[in-house]
């Protein structure tokens, strides 16, 4: 019976003659105990042998004649100068050899191959793993997977587990050959899988050798790899974390012994039995979470990243679709589907009214935002989030305003924030889901109505109030003739020098999500100083009649009514600031665009960095409307302004405070294709006329009526107009175009001028639009500006003093520790502003923004608090005790956060705990 040979290809046959021909320089044949390996192609090569080379040619025979007559023809070619090594290999015995020929040969006699003997020189090393010798699958392996340059070099034993991890980096392409380790987990592995050659690699390999490797990720990476790697060699290796996943939705559901078959069917071999399918399941569904938490790692989640998470999630949706198992998984936190259920089940809510029934769309917010997409969906969950905001507004019943003053300064407040969130909804789901389409659809028509409902109230009070308002008899209003005179002007005493930037036809609903996209690293906002028990709030103006900018932007600009052009109003700004003995600048659309190569005009640069009052009339939001960019939204944000960043960046590069305003607001067509304009007499404009007015209307007269005899019919529900199609429109008497929001900011690195006091970003939105577990913490913080900060918790009984509740700040004031590092800490802030600001910051949860800890301080010493950040700083040095982060900036210096637990550890108090 013949012994199987071992099959030798070129690089045995390489290592084999540069370790023996070393020893025999003159010899010219090599008998080889092997075959060739038959899918070798080169028998004719060159081998490095000392310090030069051989050529070697192969040759394969099978009898005693073969061998001889191929030696004869080797010497038959010879030159002089020829010491080419003939290497025969075959399946001759050496005893059928003769002793003649066996003398020419290295050794005389075959050369066995060994490739425990080969392997390791390989590497570099004198000695093998004993692991190594019987797997005859690795060692032929390591063999044919030699890299070009050739193996790294290793110490003096070749390790099984180093081996390995060569060969897999060669055979899979994981990893780098030439590193010692290799970091390889279970995300490694199904990664791979993703790739668009790694599955197909494997399932080249040979059976033996995929046993192999697959035993030892097992081993390595855990009871996942066999399954993975199963699939692989079946050529579905891309579905491996699709099916993972969806497993692992399956198993998780009410029926998962039924959803068992249909997975078995889904594996199919790849499945060796059920007890293996958890830990496959589990494991993948680990690796989708750290890709989920990847692509969420910035503020704008990384398209690449996101991507790859949603490729896989939507090929496990179709795998579930084919397999009948999507009402199986449907309340699933991973897969699409079930993220779309929850916000269908969401979209249930939006139609109940009640007292209840924003709680009960509440949880199902949380629902949707406990999904594992609620992140990568994020536009899909905002808008969510706004529905139930939405909700919230209509579930409120405020006072109804009695003054036209209390009325714009309500909607830049609370309505204009209504008007966002119409806004939102109306740009519609990112899934097109028609059934959560339509519940949007129907909130919207009842948020309308609310609205339609105000700008009646309010069109009545204008009515009223236009007839005899003006400078003199305001009514409690600010006017937009007086914007200047209230906010640029205490601005620019001492030698301030404020920006005055006119967003023309900006709206509240614009003008609020504007201020909220500032960084707050960047721009402080304030507002000036109210009584005490006063909420400081935004300012809100009222524009001049109608709400066009010939006469509202001439007005404002001039400070005083005013109608006319560019021309006009650059003479009245100059005028206006000639008064108070300031030099005035007022910049044009087309005067500060900057030529190619600029950001900004040069022309307008160099005014900013003087000290002249400088005003900027931007049209970006007029324009869009008048152009007709539809959009069902028309939300204007910070970058979609022209210019905007640029002109604020500039305004903080020189120090300038801002005042953002804008001349009038607009309404945004909402209604149907077809919709055709009122059939009036008497047109003037696109929301107002002459004439006697009509259902929707409201008859204005007056002082503030700056056209057509002081008297003008004006449209005030938000659906008539008079003129052609567009966008959005503005002229008329609802409280959108009406409103005018001033927004007052200041370089948050500078200080807060005297007389003005900071307005914290919690205060700026209303409660309605915060969820109710924040709208209940920051009531205190926002009660803070009214008086010294209530305590955030009731205190045990027996725990109070002469002077009021023993409260989180009080108590950490009293104790010891405070009062010797106090000592140490040069102008810090007293004990009334610490007290305030931690029981603020406890109230709160913990966190507050620089701005709101300084305000709550503010109101409890009645000294305001210029420069929120180094307040913030000051607090940290002072109850920072050997650089325990008892209170610390955090998020790039945005929000102060309060270590509570710290905080009474590092400062017992004997009077006891708050």
């Amino acid at each position: 019976m013949t012994a199987t040979r071992p099959v030798a290809g070129r690089r045995a046959i390489e290592v084999l003659l540069r370790t023996e021909l070393k020893n025999a320089p003159g010899c010219r044949l090599v008998l080889v105990d092997a075959v060739w390996d038959a899918d070798e192609k080169d028998t004719e090569f060159t081998v490095a042998v000392g310090g030069g080379s051989r050529r070697v040619v192969v040759t394969d025979q099978h009898s005693p004649l073969g061998v001889a007559d191929a030696w004869h023809r080797h010497l038959a070619g010879d030159t002089t100068e020829d010491d080419s090594v003939l290497v025969v290999t075959g399946t001759v015995p050496a005893e059928q050899l003769g002793l003649d020929l066996r003398a020419h040969a290295v050794d005389k006699h075959p050369l066995p191959v060994n490739r425990a003997e080969i392997v390791p020189q390989l590497f570099g090393a004198a000695d093998l793993d004993p692991r190594m010798l019987g797997e005859h699958w690795l060692l032929e392996a390591l063999l044919q997977a030699e890299p070009l340059d050739g193996w790294p070099r290793v110490g003096a034993v070749l390790t099984r587990d180093r081996a390995v991890r060569a060969l897999i980096c060669a055979r899979l392409g994981l990893g780098d050959p030439a590193s010692d380790t290799l970091d390889l987990d279970a995300g490694t592995l199904f990664a791979w899988t993703r790739t668009p050659a790694g599955p197909a690699l494997y399932a080249s390999l040979s059976a033996d050798e995929q046993r192999g490797l697959a035993a030892w990720l097992a081993r390595t990476v855990g009871p996942a790899a066999p399954t993975l790697l199963a699939l692989a060699a079946e050529g579905r290796g891309s579905d491996a974390l699709p099916l993972g996943v969806l497993a692992s939705a399956a198993l998780g559901s009410r029926t998962a012994e039924a959803a068992g078959f249909a997975l078995g069917t889904l594996f199919g071999p790849a499945l060796a039995s059920f007890d293996t399918l958890r830990p496959f399941a589990d494991a993948a569904t680990g690796v989708l979470t750290r890709w989920i938490a990847q692509a969420e790692g910035t503020a704008v989640p990384s398209g690449a990243a996101r991507s790859r998470v949603l490729a896989v999630l939507e090929r496990a949706d179709k795998l579930a679709a084919d397999a009948r198992l999507t009402d199986l998984v449907r309340g699933d936190r991973l897969l699409p589907s079930g993220y779309q259920s929850r916000l269908r089940a969401l979209a249930v809510c939006l139609d109940s009214r009640g007292a209840g029934a924003p709680a009960v769309a509440e949880s199902a917010l949380r629902d949707l935002g406990a999904h594992q997409l609620a992140a990568l969906r994020a536009d899909s969950t905002e808008t969510a989030r706004t529905a139930v905001r939405l909700m919230r507004w209509l579930a409120t019943e405020p006072a109804a305003p009695a003054t036209v003053g209390q009325a714009v300064q309500e909607h830049l407040s609370s309505s204009g924030w209504a008007d966002l969130a119409i806004g939102v909804l109306a740009e519609g789901d990112a899934s097109r889901d028609p059934a959560v389409g339509e519940a949007y659809q129907r909130l919207i028509g009842a948020a309308r109505e609310r609205r339609t409902a105000l700008d009646a109230r309010f069109a009545e009070l204008l009515a009223s109030w236009t007839e005899n308002a003006h400078q003199q008899a305001n009514g409690g209003a600010l006017l937009i003739e007086d914007v200047l005179a209230r906010t640029a002007a205490p601005l620019a005493q001492g030698g301030g020098r404020p920006l005055v930037l006119v967003l023309d036809g900006m709206s509240a609903d614009v003008a609020v999500r504007i201020a909220g996209e500032l960084d707050a690293r960047a721009w402080t906002e304030i507002v000036p100083a109210v009584e005490k028990g006063t909420l400081p709030r935004r300012q809100a103006a009222v524009s001049m009649l109608p709400s066009v900018t010939r006469v509202s932007r001439a007005s404002l600009l001039c400070g005083r009514p005013s109608e006319g052009g560019q021309a006009a109003e650059r003479t009245g700004f100059a005028a206006f600031w000639r008064k108070r003995h300031r030099k005035a600048h007022l910049f044009h659309k087309g005067g500060y665009e900057g030529r190619p190569g600029h950001r900004l005009a040069p022309e307008l640069v160099q005014t900013l960095a003087s000290d002249d009052i400088v005003a900027v009339v931007v049209n970006t939001i007029d324009d869009a409307l008048a152009d007709g960019r539809e959009g069902t939204s028309g939300r204007s944000g910070l970058t979609d302004i022209g210019k905007l960043p640029d002109l604020l960046n500039a305004a903080r590069d020189y120090g300038r405070p801002v005042v953002l305003v804008s001349d009038h607001g607009h309404v945004i067509d909402r209604t149907e294709r077809g919709h055709q304009p009122a059939e009036v007499t008497g047109v003037r404009g696109a929301r107002w006329r002459t004439g006697d007015a009509g259902e929707g209307e409201v008859a204005l007269s007056g002082p503030r009526v700056l056209t057509d005899g002081k008297r003008i019919t004006a449209a005030w529900r938000d659906d008539l107009r008079y003129t052609a199609r567009q966008a959005g429109y503005h002229g008329g008497a609802s409280l959108a175009e009406v409103t005018v929001p001033v927004i007052t900011l200041v370089p948050s690195e500078g200080v807060v001028p005297s007389g003005w006091v900071l307005l914290p970003p919690e205060s700026t939105e209303p409660l309605w639009w915060k969820s109710s577990e924040a709208a209940d913490a920051d009531a205190v913080p926002e009660q803070a500006d009214q008086a010294p900060a209530a305590p955030p918790r009731r205190p045990a009984p027996g725990r109070t003093s002469a002077t009021g509740p023993l409260t989180l700040g009080r108590r950490t004031v009293r104790s010891a520790p405070y009062r010797t590092q106090r000592e140490f800490v040069r102008l810090a802030p007293t004990d009334k502003a610490v007290e305030a600001a931690l029981d603020a910051l406890d109230a709160a949860g913990g966190k507050l923004s620089p701005g709101a800890v300084a305000a709550a301080a503010q109101a409890a010493t009645g000294k305001s608090q210029r420069n929120p950040a180094r307040f913030a700083t000051m607090l940290e040095r002072l109850l920072n005790i050997d650089g325990y982060p008892v209170l610390q900036l955090v998020e790039s210096g945005r929000t102060v956060q309060l270590d509570r637990a710290l905080l009474t550890q590092q400062f017992p108090s004997p009077e006891g705990t708050a």
